[in-house]
């Protein structure tokens, strides 16, 4: 396949993208805002673009999910309960990803962003979480199946709704709720990743330069995390779920 631009520059600019994708991601989901157009203006088909996203996009989430760890900031009861569910949906996401039309789902993606953002508009980050619920393994099944499903098959927002699930469902607070989302998030990117992989759908030689701007994007949003706590994930979950209602919505009226 020809690509319409291999030379030094593009292999700098889609490492910077990566950084700040890897960043965004970190701190509350929604890099693949950059990183698809990114891809796409670089001259690959819409196809390979999500392919080669979910190769490079799996590297930045992974450093956040291990800076997290490390400073204890991961339920880890809960992750036990949702790895096996959130490789199952993001598996058959991407198995059936071209079976459903992208367009509707987009409609539906839209009005629950817009739910989203008046939520975070609403929310008080400084209020006590209290109590956090210790939830069964169905109920948790469900919610990591179907959040990994959704970012198998499409994915705009997937970091923004397991927030979202994470403050609603199990009473995190918005920094530990930004952390525990990415126990999911790894797992339905790593599990899309090699299931693009077996298709053949990722350009490595783009995706591995945006991987290593992806380490350096994913430490830093994870440490502004720890540091910042709620508030910086608070104001970053509304304007990512903000400029994904812009994107989905010009996609569709266009």
């Amino acid at each position: 396949m020809d690509l319409i631009d291999t030379s030094g520059w593009i292999f700098l600019t889609l490492g910077m993208v990566g950084a700040v994708a890897g960043f965004v991601d970190a701190i509350a989901g929604g890099g693949g805002l950059l990183t698809v157009p990114s891809l796409m203006l670089a001259g690959l088909p819409p196809h390979l673009a999500l392919g080669t996203n979910k190769g490079q996009s799996v590297v930045g989430t992974g450093i956040a999910l291990s800076r997290f760890w490390k400073h204890r900031r991961i339920d880890t009861e809960r992750a036990k309960k949702v790895v096996i569910p959130a490789i199952i949906g993001a598996f058959v996401g991407v198995e059936i990803v071209t079976q459903i039309s992208k367009e509707a789902l987009s409609i539906l993606v839209i009005i629950l962003l817009m739910s989203v953002a008046i939520f975070m508009v609403l929310y008080d980050p400084h209020r006590r979480p209290g109590k956090r619920p210790h939830r069964g393994i169905i109920s948790s099944s469900v919610i990591a199946a179907s959040i990994a499903f959704y970012d198998g098959f499409f994915g705009p927002g997937t970091g923004t709704f397991l927030i979202l699930a994470a403050v609603l469902w199990w009473k995190d607070s918005l920094d530990l709720a930004s952390a525990n989302a990415k126990v999911i998030n790894f797992l339905s990117n790593i599990t899309a990743a090699i299931c693009f992989a077996a298709k053949g759908m990722i350009v490595w030689k783009f995706a591995l330069p945006m991987a290593l701007g992806q380490i350096v994007g994913g430490y830093l949003g994870a440490h502004v995390t720890i540091k910042g706590g709620a508030n910086v994930v608070r104001y970053f979950v509304l304007m990512i779920s903000l400029l994904i209602v812009l994107r989905l919505a010009w996609n569709v009226l266009l």
